[in-house]
């Protein structure tokens, strides 16, 4: 009697430790690649009340809605791990969002990064800008303000 009791478990055991796991699924990568000449790389932190302002500002600021027509807009969010497949510094490639948020040093939030369609960094900002600040440094980038003025002396005229 207990070595039958013992020769099941013994199968029992045998049966669900040679359980496979489960393949995980595949996330797919979302493009953070520019289809317009110019692009807003927002990184945020979750638990950062500046990204949550400047998200409400993205939504309801007509000044940026309409600053941001013709330039792409992209969050990444710094805690997450999903893969974004990006041309940051010329070269496509795929990689989770907090790797390419190290890599842009992009540690404090929200931060700003402006790039070309072709993965040139034109401008970092880190922190937050209110809605008319934010207005001119775009227009800053999509008027390509940046190729002959600094930003600094374009904010003094612009705000």
């Amino acid at each position: 009697m207990k070595l039958k009791a013992f020769i099941l478990l013994l199968m029992v055991f045998t049966l669900f430790s040679c359980k496979g796991e489960e393949p995980k699924e595949k996330v797919e990568a979302k493009s953070i690649i520019p289809k317009n000449k110019y692009a807003l790389l927002i990184v945020e932190s979750k638990s950062c009340i500046y990204c949550a302002q400047l998200k409400k500002d993205l939504k309801t600021e007509s000044i940026l809605k309409e600053s941001l027509k013709g330039m792409d807009l992209f969050m990444l969010t710094y805690e997450n791990y999903t893969p974004v497949k990006t041309n940051i510094g010329g070269k496509i490639k795929e990689v989770p969002e907090k790797e390419l948020a190290r890599e842009l040093r992009a540690t404090s939030f929200p931060n700003l990064i402006f790039y070309d369609k072709d993965g040139n960094l034109i401008l970092q900002i880190p922190g937050y800008l209110p809605p008319k600040e934010l207005s001119c440094v775009i227009n800053y980038v999509k008027k390509e303000v940046f190729k002959k003025e600094e930003l600094k002396d374009y904010m003094k005229k612009c705000a």
